[in-house]
């Protein structure tokens, strides 16, 4: 019963990861599909090449929660059946690949950044906040959305080891989790690392 329900709820996170929130809100909004122009990556960057700043907040959060509200019905689950945080930390990235590899776009989906961001709010906010105020500190200099997720991702192992024991108790499972979320964002983000070293990266709201 216990591994039917881990597996259930690992399927329900890659589910809820398949939500497109990008051409949700552009179809729903009457805007070109976002698979159609700029990086073709439908994801809440891309969303704001369109000019419309509405979508791409609201596509931001969609994103955000879908990976937020996978992580926290795992671990609501996981303690109320007595499961181990390894089923809460592979649903972590079961919605992480659900958003990169869903099912409802031909597995063809966005980078996962504000996805991993919405994870890491429910495995623990303060983790979150440290990689968001890195992301928007790098993007303020830069302006350069690319290089402000790579740099997050190198630092969210770091973080949570530096909290670990001392803001948030010590999970291995957990460390797993965000160290491998961290390994998954910059594998996504490998033709960016590539235009970034060739000076050919779009800044944020440049519309090509």
């Amino acid at each position: 019963m216990l591994l039917i329900l881990a597996f259930g709820l690992i399927g329900l996170a890659y589910g809820l990861g398949s939500l497109p929130f990008a051409v949700i809100v552009s179809k729903g909004m009457g805007l070109a599909d976002p698979r159609t122009f700029g990086s073709n990556n439908p994801g809440a960057t891309n969303v704001l090449r369109s000019g419309n700043k509405k979508a791409a907040i609201l596509t931001l959060i969609g994103d955000l929660l879908k990976g937020t509200v996978a992580v926290w019905i795992a671990q609501w689950l996981s303690i109320k059946y007595g499961l181990p945080s390894l089923v809460t930390a592979a649903c972590a990235i079961a919605v992480f690949l659900g958003h990169v590899f869903p099912f409802t776009l031909g597995f063809k989906g966005g980078k996962g950044v504000a996805t991993a961001i919405g994870i890491l709010i429910a495995i623990q906010p303060l983790l979150a906040l440290a990689c968001a105020l890195t992301w928007i500190a790098v993007a303020y200099f830069t302006r350069y959305s690319s290089l402000s997720a790579i740099i997050a991702a190198l630092l969210a192992p770091a973080y949570y080891g530096l909290g670990a024991g001392n803001l948030w108790p010590m999970d291995k499972a957990t460390a797993l989790s965000v160290g491998l979320l961290s390994l998954l964002l910059l594998w996504r983000h490998q033709t960016n690392i590539s235009r970034l070293l060739q000076g050919k990266e779009s800044r944020i709201g440049q519309k090509k």
